[in-house]
C-alpha cells in the first residue's frame, strides 16, 4: 500500500497496517525532520522492522536533493539476515511502483568468517583464525612475494578482484545482497565478497552490520570511518546497548594472556634479529617514520589494516610517537618491563580497586614507563607488526590485549576502574586471579555515534523506563516514546504468582531460594501447567547454577519424572552445540505434538534471540527475578560511579537492570497478532508497585489487578479460562469500534485526529 505521512509517500509492502506502525512511523518521521535522535519502545511482533525501513527509505525517496543513507544495526547474523529478507520485500514493491528511481543498493556486511569463499581459509575454526589465513594470503608483502614467486599461495578471489578493482570494474550491480546472495555472487564472478562488500559500503544506500562496527572503536575505526554524516543510525533490539558500550572498551588480564604475551614478545624479538640481519634497513625507515611523528604510513592497503585504535577518536593523540619507544628493541623492553609488572600485581590474595590514575602512577614508579608511552603502545605495536611483515595475527592476539590495556589506561582517567581478583568470589577455592580494565560509563563508546550522525534511533520492545536511557547514554533524545499493542483479542496474559497451593510465598530472594517449600512449590506450578497447557512451555531460570540446584532436587523428588509424562524436558547448558541440539528437539517434540519444557536461563544466548511463537511458546514462567550478581566488584563500581556522575540509585538501576531481562525473556512468545501465550512471573517481589512498574507498557496494560497476586491453583483457573477464550474464532481485522488492522482506505478517511481517537 501507499499513503501519505505530511509531505512523504511511504510505500509500505503489505495491504495492511496495524495503527501503531503508523503512529511509529509518524514519530520516526518527527525525530527525521527535526534531524534528531529518538528512542521509541514498539512491541515485539508489531512489524517494527519493515515500518523502520519503509518509512526511512521512503523519506530518502522524497529529498532526492539530500539522500539519507541508512546504517542499521543489529546484535546477531540472524537477526541481520532476517532485516535484510524485509528489505529485500519492500525494494522489489518500491522497483514495482517507481521503476529505476527506486533502485537502491543494500548490502549486509560480517567478518570474513561469514563471507569468506576460499575452501583453505574456511577451514579454520574461529574467527580470529579465518582473519589470520585471510592475511596470509592477502597481505601486500605476501603478493609481492608471489609475484616474484609463483609458489607462495596466495587467494584467488581476492586476485580476481583485485584485477578487476583497478580497472574500475568491481561494482555491486543495484539490489537488496544478504550475506548468501554476496557469497554466491562471489563465487559467480569469482570475486572476493568480503572486501567486495567493504569497498560497497561506502556506495550502498543501505547497509546492515553488527554494532560493534559503530561502537567498538578497534573495529569502527577501520570499518566506519568513511560514512557520512547524512545518515540515519538505526540500533535495533537496543534494550542492553549500555552493556555492548561498555564491553567495547574493557579489558580482562588473566595469567594465560600474559604468559600468552610473553610468547609473543620473544617471537617478534627473533623477527626483530632476522630482520636485522638481513633487511635492516626496514627497521632504520620504520625508524625514521616515527621520528617525521608517523604512527602509520600513509592509508594502508586495505588488506593490511588490522584492528584500529582501543581509544575513541578524539582521545587518539595527533602527535609523534615517544622517542623511548621509536626503536623496535626499546620498544620490546617496555612491554616486556609492563608484562612482568602485570604479573605481579596478579599474584596477590587479595582484592584490589584501583582508578587508571594511581595505577598508572604506580606503572610509572616501579616499572619506569609514562603514561605517554602507555598512549602509544597500541600505534607502536601496530606499526611493528607491518614492519615486521606478521600475518599470524590469530597468535598475537595476546600481546595486542597488552597492548589494547595500556592504551586504555594511558588515555582515560575518569569513567573507568582496575580490579584485581585472587579468585572467583563463587569458587574461593580455585585460584584464578584476573586483572580487568572495566568502563563504567556507557555513554563515553557511543558519544562519537551521536555526535557524528545526523539522527540516531534507539529501538526494542523493551525500554522501560524510557526516561533512564537518555542519563545512561547521556543524550538528548527529540522523540521519546513507547508505543502500547493493538489487539482484536486479549491474546497475552500476564499473571504474577505470590504463593503456592499451599500459600507459603515463592521467591528467588538468597535468604529463600534454597528453600525446599520454594522449589517444592515451582516444581508443582510447573506441574500443573504441563498437564492443561498444550505444546510448548519455556522456563526462565535467575543464573545456571539455581537452574542445575532446583532440577537435581526436583529430579530426587520425583516431580522430573512427572513432568515427563506429561511433556519431554530440553535443558539449555553452556555449550552452543548443545543448546542448539536441545532447541531443534524441542521443536520436533512441539510439531509432532508430544509438547515439551524448555528450561533456560536469563541472560543467556536463548533468552536474547531464539523466538517461541505459535505453538512452540504457549507459555513462559519466570521462575525468580533475575537481577545480576549483586556482588561482583565491576558491577558494584559501575554502581557507584552511575550514582555519582548521574544521580542514578543502585536500586533503580538494578530493578530496572532485571526487569528489562525479565521482559526481554517473556516478550519471546509473542511474536506476532495472530499468536496467543501466557507469561507468568513466579515471584512474591513482582507484586510490588516498584518492581512491576518498570515492565514495558504493552505488558502492564494487559496486567489486570486480579491477576496480581495469585497462588497456583488460581492461576491454574486463570490459564484454562484463557486457553478456552483463544480457541473461539475471531475478527482479524477487530470489531466496529476498534480496527487494528487498517487498509489504505481507511489511512485516506481518517485525518490525525481519527488516527489519534483509534490509538488511545
Amino acid at each position: 500500500m501507499k499513503f501519505q505521512i505530511e509531505d512523504v509517500t511511504v510505500y509500505f509492502p503489505y495491504d495492511k497496517i496495524y495503527p501503531e506502525q503508523y503512529s511509529y512511523m509518524i514519530e520516526l518521521k518527527r525525530a527525521l525532520d527535526a534531524k534528531g535522535h529518538c528512542l521509541l519502545e514498539m512491541p515485539t511482533g508489531t512489524g517494527k522492522t519493515i515500518a523502520l525501513l519503509s518509512l526511512i527509505t521512503s523519506y530518502s525517496l522524497s529529498k532526492p536533493q539530500t539522500p539519507l543513507k541508512l546504517i542499521y544495526c543489529t546484535r546477531t547474523v540472524h537477526e541481520m539476515e532476517k532485516t535484510l529478507a524485509e528489505l529485500k520485500v519492500l525494494y522489489n514493491y518500491q522497483v514495482k511502483h517507481l521503476g529505476p528511481q527506486a533502485t537502491i543498493l543494500a548490502i549486509g556486511l560480517s567478518s570474513r568468517k561469514n563471507l569468506c569463499v576460499n575452501p583453505t581459509v574456511l577451514a579454520a575454526e574461529n574467527r580470529d583464525s579465518v582473519d589470520a589465513g585471510c592475511r596470509k594470503l592477502t597481505a601486500s608483502w605476501v603478493r609481492a612475494m608471489a609475484a616474484e614467486n609463483p609458489n607462495v599461495p596466495t587467494c584467488e578471489f581476492f586476485e580476481k578482484y583485485e584485477s578487476a578493482a583497478s580497472a574500475s570494474d568491481a561494482m555491486l550491480p543495484y539490489g537488496v545482497y544478504t550475506l548468501q546472495d554476496l557469497r554466491v555472487f562471489g563465487k559467480e564472478k569469482g570475486w572476493c565478497p568480503y572486501f567486495l562488500a567493504r569497498h560497497m559500503v561506502q556506495f550502498a544506500q543501505v547497509v546492515v552490520y553488527s554494532y560493534q562496527y559503530l561502537l567498538d572503536p578497534k573495529v569502527a575505526g577501520i570499518i566506519s570511518k568513511e560514512m557520512q554524516k547524512e545518515s540515519v543510525v538505526v540500533f535495533d533490539e537496543a534494550h542492553n546497548i549500555d552493556n555492548v558500550c561498555i564491553e567495547a572498551l574493557s579489558v580482562s588480564v588473566r595469567i594465560q594472556t600474559l604468559e600468552g604475551a610473553t610468547r609473543n614478545l620473544s617471537r617478534i624479538g627473533q623477527e626483530i634479529e632476522r630482520f636485522k640481519a638481513t633487511d635492516a634497513s626496514r627497521l632504520r625507515a620504520e625508524y625514521n617514520r616515527l621520528v617525521e611523528g608517523l604512527a602509520v604510513r600513509g592509508n594502508l592497503p586495505i588488506t593490511d589494516t588490522w584492528l584500529s585504535n582501543p581509544a575513541l577518536p578524539q582521545d587518539i593523540l595527533k602527535e609523534a610517537v615517544p622517542g623511548n619507544i621509536r626503536r623496535a628493541e626499546h620498544f620490546l623492553h617496555v612491554l616486556r618491563r609492563l608484562v612482568q609488572y602485570l604479573k605481579g600485581r596478579l599474584d596477590t590474595e587479595n582484592v584490589e580497586k584501583e582508578s587508571p590514575v594511581n595505577f598508572v602512577a604506580s606503572i610509572s614508579s616501579h616499572a619506569g614507563i609514562d603514561q605517554k608511552t602507555l598512549k602509544f603502545c597500541y600505534d607502536r605495536l601496530h606499526s611493528l607488526m607491518m614492519t615486521l611483515e606478521i600475518t599470524d595475527t590469530d597468535e598475537f592476539l595476546h600481546i595486542q590485549t597488552i597492548c589494547d590495556f595500556a592504551t586504555l589506561i594511558g588515555t582515560y582517567a575518569r569513567g573507568f576502574s582496575i580490579i584485581i581478583e585472587p579468585f572467583d568470589e563463587r569458587m574461593p577455592h580455585i585460584p584464578d586471579p584476573v586483572l580487568q580494565l572495566s568502563c563504567h560509563d556507557a555513554s563515553l563508546a557511543i558519544k562519537p555515534v551521536f555526535d557524528r550522525f545526523q539522527s540516531v534511533v534507539i529501538t526494542s520492545g523493551t525500554l522501560s523506563p524510557i526516561d533512564l536511557y537518555p542519563r545512561l547514554l547521556n543524550f538528548h533524545p527529540v522523540v521519546s516514546r513507547s508505543f502500547t499493542m493493538s489487539l482484536t483479542r486479549e491474546c497475552i496474559c500476564p499473571m504474577v504468582l505470590t504463593r503456592g497451593s499451599d500459600q507459603l510465598p515463592v521467591s528467588t530472594k538468597f535468604d529463600m531460594r534454597s528453600d525446599p517449600g520454594v522449589v517444592r512449590n515451582y516444581g508443582k506450578l510447573l506441574l500443573e501447567m504441563v498437564s492443561v497447557v498444550p505444546d510448548g512451555i519455556v522456563c526462565f531460570f535467575v543464573s545456571y547454577s539455581y537452574m542445575d540446584g532446583i532440577i537435581n532436587t526436583w529430579n530426587d523428588s520425583g516431580i522430573l519424572k512427572e513432568i515427563m509424562q506429561h511433556k519431554l524436558v530440553f535443558i539449555e547448558t553452556q555449550d552452543v552445540v548443545e543448546t542448539t541440539l536441545a532447541l531443534d528437539n524441542y521443536r520436533r517434540a512441539c510439531d509432532c505434538g508430544r509438547g515439551a519444557v524448555f528450561f533456560s536461563v536469563a541472560r543467556g544466548k536463548v533468552a536474547e534471540g531464539i523466538d517461541f511463537d505459535r505453538h512452540y511458546g504457549r507459555l513462559v514462567i519466570m521462575f525468580g527475578v533475575p537481577f545480576q550478581y549483586t556482588l561482583s566488584r565491576i558491577l558494584l563500581a559501575r554502581l557507584e560511579y552511575l550514582r555519582d556522575t548521574f544521580q542514578i540509585k543502585e536500586g533503580d538501576f538494578l530493578t530496572f537492570d532485571a526487569l528489562r531481562q525479565a521482559a526481554q525473556c517473556v516478550g519471546r512468545v509473542i511474536r506476532s497478532k495472530a499468536d496467543y501465550g501466557m507469561m507468568i512471573f513466579a515471584d512474591k517481589r513482582y507484586s510490588r508497585h516498584d518492581k512491576r512498574s518498570k515492565l514495558p507498557s504493552w505488558i502492564l496494560s494487559h496486567l489486570k489487578d486480579a491477576n496480581l497476586n495469585l497462588s497456583t491453583d488460581m492461576a491454574l483457573h486463570i490459564a484454562k479460562e484463557f486457553l478456552r477464550k483463544m480457541a473461539q474464532p475471531y475478527d482479524k481485522m477487530g470489531g466496529s469500534d476498534k480496527k487494528t488492522l487498517l487498509s489504505q482506505e481507511d489511512l485516506e478517511k481518517m485525518g490525525d485526529g481519527g488516527m489519534q481517537e483509534m490509538l488511545y
